[in-house]
């Protein structure tokens, strides 16, 4: 039996875009699993009719556990029900290769299926849609071929296939259409970009509850744990803003962000501290090939993800600010392609927008350092002349992995930042 395959160790079904007896193309997508950082769209990889689903929709489901049989010819759809193993076995225990059998077998959809993550756009000339609008458009009977999708990238979202139809979406928010009660399917979840610029904390049990962890805040859960068992340590630096924030406010309208400044900053200065940008691995220090500054995200719902403005070293600030916006609005959409948010190779993490002073952060695992920012604040100190003067300064802690980075080393490029922030942050505009 074929065999398919994914990166990701376990996966929720969040809604299976084929019901029982339906038939399947090569390619077509099938469900959305969501995984610990993004929905993805899990396309079959041969044709033939679905013939039963073993793991329903909002269960979890680990690699290698079969959740649902493909037969080939519509005739073999019984006997591959048959052939299907109990409820209870198919959502604990991955399935045991089959021995061949005369008669045709039908092929196996399991969580370890090739979890294509789809992007936003158009490819092979196939119309590529968030699953909530597949299903309006079925319920108000829209041709998906001929609409123009507004989302990221093209994607078709719900509000245009609503739009076509007549209706408004907020009407649609208001009221919005039962599940249809045919099998596999079930209310979507809407994907459409969230832009809201702080995210809100996720709704609170009631008191004496016990709230279930969602996927992105168990795999929070592990790196945490993984991280704790590397021996790390912290140094701090404060750094005078003044400069850098006059260029911000000189450079703003433009779109640039003061997340992507520093970004930007951190980058350069990582090109004279190649070790800082390091891992350690078994073998001994992996140098890294590129800059690639992950920055933590807030998600709405909880949990933490770290998008990457990959090769920020070589970008220009306002490339850096738009590839950054991006970035933020498909992850709150969960909308990421793994290589987005796991391809890091320092992280930052900046609370200084919340008012935070000063915090330490923790060492994202596969990673060598990670810096913590505080708040820029007017602070009172002795100027050269010996005077007493008004200058903006903020905190910033550097985690590092101290196997492979030593104070010495996270010092020398504290110190280099400071300097490019305090005398010459003009030069990251060019």
């Amino acid at each position: 039996m074929p065999a398919l395959s994914s990166t990701m160790t376990e996966g929720k079904i969040v809604s299976w875009q084929k019901a029982p007896g339906d038939q399947v193309e090569k390619g077509e997508t099938v469900l959305v699993v969501e995984s610990d950082k993004a929905d993805m769209d899990v396309e079959a990889f041969y044709s033939g009719y679905l013939a039963t689903i073993l793991v329903p929709e909002g269960e979890m489901a680990a690699v290698g556990n079969t959740i649902a049989l493909i037969a080939e010819t519509e005739a073999e759809i019984e006997e591959a029900k048959q052939q299907a193993p109990s409820s209870g076995s198919a959502a604990s225990t991955p399935s045991p290769a089959q021995a061949p059998t005369p008669a045709p077998e039908p092929v196996a959809a399991s969580a370890s299926a090739t979890t294509t993550a789809q992007s936003p756009s158009r490819r092979n000339g196939r119309i590529v849609v968030s699953p909530r609008a597949r299903k309006r458009a079925k319920e108000l009977k829209v041709d998906l071929s001929k609409l123009n999708g507004s989302g990221p990238h093209g994607r078709i979202v719900a509000e245009d296939v609503e739009a076509a139809a007549g209706k408004s979406s907020q009407t649609a928010q208001k009221q919005p259409t039962p599940a249809p009660s045919s099998p596999g399917v079930s209310h979507q979840p809407q994907m459409q970009p969230a832009p809201a610029p702080a995210p809100q904390p996720a709704q609170a049990a009631a008191p004496g509850q016990v709230a279930q962890m969602n996927s992105l805040q168990n795999a929070v859960v592990r790196n945490m744990m993984a991280s704790l068992q590397v021996p790390s340590f912290h140094v701090g630096y404060t750094i005078t803003t003044n400069s850098l924030d006059a260029l911000y406010k000189q450079i703003k309208p433009k779109g640039v962000t003061m997340t992507a400044l520093l970004a930007k900053a951190v980058a350069v200065t990582l090109q004279k501290h190649p070790l800082v940008n390091a891992s350690y691995v078994e073998s001994g220090i992996q140098y890294s090939s590129s800059i690639n500054i992950a920055v933590a995200v807030a998600m709405a719902d909880g949990g933490l993800i770290t998008p990457v403005l990959k090769n920020a070293d070589q970008m220009d600030i306002y490339s850096l600010s738009r590839t950054w916006k991006d970035l933020v609005e498909r992850s709150r959409a969960k909308q990421l392609q793994p290589d987005e948010y796991n391809s890091g190779t320092f992280t930052l993490s900046n609370l200084g927008m919340f008012g935070v002073d000063r915090f330490d952060a923790i060492l994202p695992p596969g990673q060598g350092s990670i810096l913590a920012i505080g708040a820029s604040r007017p602070q009172v100190v002795a100027t050269d002349d010996g005077m007493m003067g008004v200058k903006r300064q903020m905190q910033v802690n550097i985690t590092c992995d101290h196997r492979i980075i030593y104070g010495a080393d996270a010092a020398a490029f504290l110190q280099d930042l400071a300097t490019l922030i305090e005398t010459n942050p003009q030069s990251l505009t060019m």
